[in-house]
């Protein structure tokens, strides 16, 4: 039990770096390294039509950050945090590749490059690896690669751009790797090229874009059965706050109380029980709520850094958290530290 006066102890559940295609191409193999200037004229990963960097999106003064480890080492000492697990920006986009075997490529340098220019520098710097899931035996092999050589937390599922969701049954063998290795797999919002279609103006799009396709993986992930038989398993959904949640799960266990119980997949409610549920804790006027219907122990608390970048304040962000009016001091510090340490199992 924590002490009252004692310093808080912070995990940092979802912290990124900003890989840029001129490091990743040099963990590249040689026939893309010898296409050096071919290959960089076009981005390595495609990227949406919302650009959300423009005046029309924001007009506040922007401190964009590309920090190398260094920079990050000391946002972790200026905010006292133990550690951040580190997620990719750009690379984000993996889902949106069309070219299995050109997805394995890059996932594979991403992995690399994360573990040498951020793992290896500093211990308080955890990773989840990018998998190729256009191939699923090769994220398998992938999965287990960073998590054994690398040391690596677990695996990160794009929220959009592949072209069946993550339940279908193609994709199981890398949900059943990830159960037997007992590491965690995070499926993390990001923006796509489905986008452009959808909405009118950026802040539009920003305002939906994370939100939908990870209730779009939650709810064909319940309905899938995937989880019947996975005991270690647990699933993060990051970078989409938590209001949507109990909403959704009261759709799903309506429907699912249909379904005849020998056939019945997994309620939502018992995967929480058992703790094999996550979800970020946002910003959000439901959070309160979202704590009574939820419970306290399932939500993550993240920097989000260098995303966030009129908020590089490591020391005002975790002030922020503490001094919220809406959450128990209790669940402030199962927020901040308990349930990251339990996901993924620091």
């Amino acid at each position: 039990m924590q002490k009252k006066n004692s310093k808080p102890r912070i995990i940092d559940a979802d912290g990124h770096v900003r890989e840029t295609d001129q490091e990743i191409i040099e963990y590249m193999s040689a026939g893309y390294r010898n296409r050096r200037d071919a290959m960089l004229y076009f981005p390595l990963t495609p990227h949406h039509g919302w650009h959300r960097s423009i005046p029309a999106n924001d007009f506040r003064y922007q401190d964009f950050r590309v920090p190398d480890w260094r920079e990050w080492a000391s946002k972790l000492d200026e905010g006292h945090f133990e550690l951040t697990v580190l997620y990719p920006t750009r690379f984000m986009h993996i889902g949106q590749i069309g070219n299995p075997p050109y997805a394995v490529e890059l996932c594979r340098a991403y992995n690399d490059y994360l573990h040498d220019r951020f793992l290896s520098n500093d211990r308080r710097f955890r990773g989840m690896a990018l998998l190729p899931l256009q191939d699923p035996p090769a994220a398998v092999k992938e999965l287990r690669r960073a998590v054994k050589r690398y040391g690596m937390l677990g695996g990160i599922l794009p929220a959009d751009g592949l072209q069946l969701p993550l339940g279908h049954r193609q994709y199981w063998p890398v949900f059943r790797e990830a159960d037997r290795l007992g590491c965690a797999l995070s499926i993390h919002s990001c923006n796509s090229l489905r986008d452009n279609d959808r909405y009118l103006q950026p802040n539009e799009a920003a305002a939906l874009t994370h939100v939908i396709p990870q209730m779009r993986q939650f709810n064909n992930i319940m309905f899938s059965g995937l989880m019947n038989k996975l005991k270690n398993l647990r699933l993060g959904f990051l970078e989409a706050g938590c209001g949507w949640v109990a909403f959704l799960m009261s759709k799903i266990e309506e429907r699912l109380e249909r379904v005849a119980p020998k056939e019945r997949p997994v309620l939502p409610s018992e995967l929480l029980k058992k703790r094999q549920l996550y979800f970020q804790c946002g910003e959000e006027i439901t959070t309160k709520r979202d704590v009574e219907l939820l419970g306290d122990e399932c939500l993550l608390w993240a920097s989000d850094f260098p995303h966030e970048a009129t908020r590089t304040d490591m020391r005002q962000l975790v002030k922020e958290h503490f001094d919220r009016k809406d959450l128990s001091r209790e669940a402030k510090r199962k927020i901040i530290y308990d349930n990251a340490k339990r996901f993924y199992r620091l």
